[in-house]
């Protein structure tokens, strides 16, 4: 805390507030600049706080953002819409003299309702169902390029960006472009008038054009109602009125009619202005994409991630509990900030920085999650692609006009440049020398990019014999750039040959020029590690992914008992390293059979000295797990990486000591492979979807979930990391993975869905 509570007062629970806490003001200053920015005190020391000036409780951490939007009943979203400046009595005057009269729509209505309106109205928003939108996109894109191609200077918002996503949405929704302008206005006024602070004054001339937009869109609504069989959305969803009128209501119709003819294509021309300021800031990564388009989708979800459009949500408590550490009141309510949340450390490296090879990306939460994630994500991911190909096509020498200023709307929600200038040569324009680029393009699969899809070349600039069986190579960035930073404990993917393989970073995490690995040559392996001692040599390019830290070192601890066998000694002594650095009370213990066969023993020395504790069983010297943890200090922490025996014991060992004592990692998988006439059949429900899967014999729970649509972020896929664990409602777990406790396991309340199935007939999931 910065102060007493006598000078700042106390929250809503009693509690004293800070002075950052107490001036916080999102409508003015830092937050209005750079959000996530602004926030990131809050991350490192308050990652729950009240703000009088607003009234709510403020979320920025990853974790805490991510489980307020996965329970919707103890978090309602029926404040979402409500405006957070109230209206004074002329304002309401004047809407109730239009007739406005909006209601729930899906984005603010609680369960059961919202559910059961959203199954049956999800059909159009399915991948399959938006293939068919891809040319329409991309002849639009051309046909708007074309008039500015030859002029060398344009804003690109105001002659394109907002255009586009307006009439891809209308022709989405089925309503004629006819009254495209009006529009326009009228939905910045919806976004001021709900998520704005206006002034008195202001809040009349803004419910002016409400009222106007709403009756523009009840008028839009009764034209269709006289047809309902046209194409568009809100066609289908008045056929599903007329099909199921208990689920969707007429209020429903005109109340969702207003809401996403604002929605649908304000926060995708926003995205696009973002990724394209972020993008063309950073010359490298703008000529990286040039040069590579097969990054693009990677690099729309971190340009999302980044820079995203829907920067802020609004929940409600239902009850007495919690977030991160903090009580929250009945009746609370909460601002959820996603942008603070995607530039969290804890859940994504550097991230600050824009990596258009990052393989996490996509885990981003811009488009919310769970059950009320954003319907329309797959048309803006669509939409932001293709602007992004053909820009990289035919204007590669694009660039922002220097030194101009720009500005935003302020609300606490939505962002995006009221205008973005560019400007190119248009002699150098490629279709001048090859008009035959303009017929070259990509179909990019609908949806968030795979697992994989893009990895990152890396030349290796040595290699060196460690120990007998090790070697160590030292990695470099092709054309002598940065490398993006790590943290103690993370590895990296390393491909070569056909080979895929998780090998932890051991070298110095202040050296961004090189990343190094060391590999233990396993003659009875699955044969990655030979073909990697036997085939790479300095100057050759090997392919990574990464780095990923599933093995974070907590470094607020008191104590840390370091414990390493054989190559486990990677991981261990980067947090050695670390741990050193910040004078942290630590004792390293590290066994081989050999020592000969132990590396970076000198090194170890060296650095640790009496701390370093070393045992060889050829020296007759074994390592007793059992009298090394007999007395451990109270908050100690233990890291240990090594032989499977090794960490089987500690964990035997770990069911007497407080949670989150014992801190492991694997470096032997298990066996994903699945034989089907040994495997059942089952039945996933997913609970904050509403969704049934079926997972056949044949396919993990990982590979059923993604098959239908469902988005669940993974890492190795080999049982070892826990990247796509999911909470278990119900239902008796096979498990199968080297990631959780026995105790864990015990509580059957999580499933690592890449290796682990179901004993019976039917798990219930929370997603």
């Amino acid at each position: 805390m910065s102060g007493s509570s006598k000078d700042f007062g106390l929250s809503p629970t009693g509690c004293p507030l800070s002075r950052e806490a107490t001036e916080f003001d999102i409508f003015e200053g830092p937050y209005q600049v750079d959000p996530a920015e602004a926030l990131r005190w809050s991350r490192d020391r308050e990652p729950v706080f009240y703000n009088p000036r607003l009234g709510y409780w403020i979320v920025t951490r990853y974790d805490d953002v991510k489980a307020v939007f996965r329970d919707n009943i103890l978090f309602s979203p029926s404040i979402a819409l409500e405006k957070i400046t109230p209206a004074p009595p002329e304002a309401m005057e004047v809407l109730k003299s239009y007739g406005y009269a909006m209601d729930r729509t899906m984005v603010n209505e609680d369960e059961p309702a919202h559910m059961e309106r959203r199954r049956v109205l999800m059909d159009s928003f399915l991948p399959e169902a938006l293939e068919r939108h891809q040319e329409d996109v991309r002849r639009l894109t051309r046909e708007y390029m074309d008039r500015f191609i030859d002029r060398g200077e344009v804003d690109l918002v105001n002659e394109m960006f907002w255009d586009i996503p307006l009439i891809v949405a209308l022709h989405f929704l089925g309503v004629s472009g006819e009254d495209r302008e009006k529009l326009r206005a009228f939905s910045v006024a919806h976004t001021v008038n709900t998520w704005g602070r206006p002034s008195p004054e202001e809040q009349v001339k803004v419910a002016v054009s409400v009222g106007k937009f709403w009756q523009t869109a009840m008028g839009i609504l009764e034209r269709m109602r006289q047809d309902p069989s046209g194409d568009g959305w809100m066609h289908y969803t008045i056929r599903q009125h007329l099909k199921y009128p208990d689920v969707v209501p007429e209020s429903y119709l005109k109340s969702m009619m207003m809401a996403i003819l604002s929605a649908a294509h304000e926060t995708t021309s926003n995205a696009t202005a973002n990724m394209f300021k972020l993008l063309l800031s950073d010359r490298e990564v703008w000529q990286d994409l040039c040069e590579n388009p097969d990054l693009i989708p990677n690099a729309v979800e971190e340009c999302l991630r980044l820079s995203g459009s829907i920067i802020a949500w609004r929940r409600l408590a239902t009850d007495d509990t919690r977030v991160g550490d903090v009580d929250i009141p009945k009746g609370s309510k909460l601002l959820i900030v996603m942008t603070s949340a995607n530039h969290d450390e804890r859940h994504f490296e550097n991230p600050d920085e824009i990596d258009l090879y990052r393989d996490n990306t996509s885990e981003h939460l811009s488009f919310g999650y769970g059950s009320h994630q954003c319907m329309g994500k797959n048309i803006a991911r669509m939409e932001m692609r293709i602007f992004l190909e053909e820009f990289v096509k035919r204007l590669p020498h694009l660039e922002l006009v220097p030194d101009q200023s720009f500005s935003y709307l302020p609300n606490t929600s939505f962002r995006g440049p009221k205008s973005l200038w560019a400007r190119w040569d248009p002699a150098q324009n490629p279709e001048k020398q090859d008009p035959a680029i303009l017929d070259q393009h990509r179909h990019f699969k609908i949806g968030a990019p795979a697992k994989n899809e893009v990895v990152r070349q890396v030349r290796v600039g040595e290699a060196h014999e460690e120990s007998e069986g090790v070697k160590r190579f030292v990695l470099e960035h092709l054309h002598g750039r940065d490398l993006p930073g790590w943290t103690p404990g993370a590895h990296i993917d390393l491909i070569a040959g056909g080979f895929d393989r998780k090998y932890s970073l051991c070298g110095d995490p202040s050296d961004h020029k090189h990343y190094e690995v060391a590999i233990l040559r396993e003659d009875e392996g699955r044969g990655g590690s030979i073909y990697f001692h036997d085939h790479i040599a300095p100057g050759d390019t090997v392919s990574i992914i990464g780095p990923k830290n599933h093995f974070r070192l907590d470094e607020k601890a008191s104590s840390y008992l370091l414990i390493a066998g054989g190559i486990g000694i990677t991981p261990i002594m980067a947090m050695a390293d670390r741990l050193k650095a910040l004078g942290k009370d630590y004792q390293l213990h590290y066994a081989g059979r050999a020592l000969d066969h132990m590396s970076f023993i000198d090194r170890l020395k060296q650095t640790h000295g009496a701390r370093l504790h070393l045992y060889a069983r050829d020296l007759g010297r074994r390592l007793d797990l059992a009298n090394l943890t007999a007395d451990l200090p109270a908050g100690q922490k233990i890291y240990a990486c090594g032989p499977g025996r090794m960490l089987e014991a500690l964990e035997e060992m770990s069911a007497a000591w407080p949670d989150h004592t014992l801190n492991y990692e694997h470096f032997s998988s298990v066996e994903t492979t699945l034989d089907p006439s040994k495997e059942h059949d089952f039945d996933v429900t997913l609970a904050d979807s509403g969704v049934d899967v079926h997972v056949r014999s044949d396919q993990t729970l990982l590979q059923a979930l993604r098959e239908a649509g469902v988005d669940v972020s993974s890492d190795c896929e080999e049982g070892l990391c826990g990247a796509c664990e999911v909470q278990v409602l119900d239902g008796d777990i096979d498990h199968r993975d080297k990631v959780l406790s026995k105790s864990e396991r015990m509580r059957g309340d999580r499933i690592i869905s890449c290796c682990s199935r179901a004993r019976g007939g039917k798990l219930v999931l929370r997603l």
